[in-house]
């Protein structure tokens, strides 16, 4: 349990440096959240962490995590720390990777309001995310991917923009399931304005998180930083839509870097808003996803078995074999047809007529009245 003092520590090491900051982070763990926020204060700062020095410099002065914690009570936030028990320490521990701390690295702490415990939120999550500049084709599947993945009781996390991240949110309320928003700026800013209502729909169900301290205005880099704990924070991250240059291909380049299964889906070839999913299936960097199966097959592996949405229900005819396929589709949708008949039609001998018959009887797709065969009602 962290004390009050602990959380304002938390929260001024929080703010005191431009996220990411990995000398920060390695610094509270050596000597303490404590400690470590009363170096950076005095400039007093253990060996070997000049670093440190130099990513505080411009910030160490100014002590705003009272007012900041209150910032966040006032819109029903919560700043959660490692060292809370809501804290998702096993799927942010990616981003401590030697390959990706350099320019990532892991949060010091979040920021969020939400009634969901964090780490409940982001168990079983997938990404959705892609072009702000939605075409109607890229909507509709991403209502019908957001739909699919509340029904097996699968989170969803974006970014909050307008388009394709807009729209897997809405679906995902809209379908009673729990959506995560990754802000870019303060959980106290709505950004874009246009989604106002829409964050503050997602912060009385889901969550609304974001690695700045509440205030915070959005900037393009921090977009960029924020990229990393949408990847991280999912078991796959999937691209509906993206085009040449986008930041869903920042997202998508973290999903990489992190190890995170990526989809992509594809589009119409004449799409200028599919040009960046098509060149990450060429290349290899993503799997062709087309509905919520797919993505949960990509999550888990072997882990779930999981139903297409769409064209992959069993047919009755799929479990025939050559000889029985044959028969079958040889008798007529009306009427019927004698046994030598059906044997001249489908080019089979008698023996092999009668023994595919006797199966597709007993299975209820062929009946006779004694003098022809005929489909089974229903069929």
């Amino acid at each position: 349990m962290v004390d009050e003092d602990e959380r304002r520590a938390w929260a001024y090491l929080a703010g005191v440096a431009e996220p990411p900051c990995a000398a920060l982070r390695t610094l509270i763990t050596e000597v303490g959240i404590t400690e470590a926020a009363r170096a950076v204060a005095g400039r007093s700062m253990p060996s070997g962490h000049a670093e440190v020095l130099r990513a505080t410099e411009a910030r160490h002065g100014v002590n705003t995590s009272a007012e900041d914690l209150d910032a966040a009570a006032r819109v029903g936030g919560r700043l959660v720390t490692p060292d809370d028990d809501e804290w998702p320490g096993w799927q942010l521990l990616a981003l401590s990777k030697a390959d990706t701390s350099a320019k990532g690295g892991e949060p010091l702490a979040l920021w969020m309001r939400g009634p969901v415990q964090f780490d409940q939120a982001v168990d079983r999550s997938i990404a959705i995310v892609g072009s702000r500049a939605a075409s109607g084709y890229g909507e509709h599947v991403t209502a019908t991917i957001s739909s699919g993945l509340v029904a097996e009781n699968w989170s969803v996390v974006s970014g909050g923009a307008y388009g394709i991240d807009g729209v897997a949110h809405r679906n995902v309320l809209a379908s009673g399931g729990v959506t995560v928003a990754v802000l870019a700026c303060g959980i106290d800013r709505d950004y874009p304005s246009g989604h106002a209502r829409l964050l503050s729909e997602i912060a009385r169900t889901g969550l609304v998180v974001s690695e700045y301290a509440p205030g915070t205005t959005a900037a393009k880099h921090r977009f960029l930083t924020r990229n990393r704990l949408v990847a991280a924070l999912s078991s796959a991250v999937v691209v509906v839509e993206a085009g040449q240059r986008s930041g869903a291909a920042n997202t998508a380049a973290w999903a990489r870097k992190l190890g995170t299964p990526l989809g992509a889906v594809p589009g119409p070839v004449t799409s200028a808003t599919s040009v960046g999913c098509h060149r990450m299936i060429a290349d290899g960097v993503a799997h062709l996803v087309t509905d919520s199966a797919d993505i949960l097959r990509l999550a888990r592996p072997g882990g779930e078995d999981v139903q297409r949405s769409t064209g992959s229900r069993e047919r009755p005819t799929d479990n025939l074999d050559a000889n029985q396929l044959r028969v079958y589709d040889t008798v007529p949708a009306t009427g019927t047809l004698t046994i030598g008949e059906i044997s001249f039609a489908c080019g089979l001998e008698l023996r092999q007529v009668r023994s595919a018959l006797a199966v597709l009887e007993a299975r209820g797709m062929l009946s006779t009245d004694g003098s022809g065969w005929s489909l089974a009602r229903g069929r």
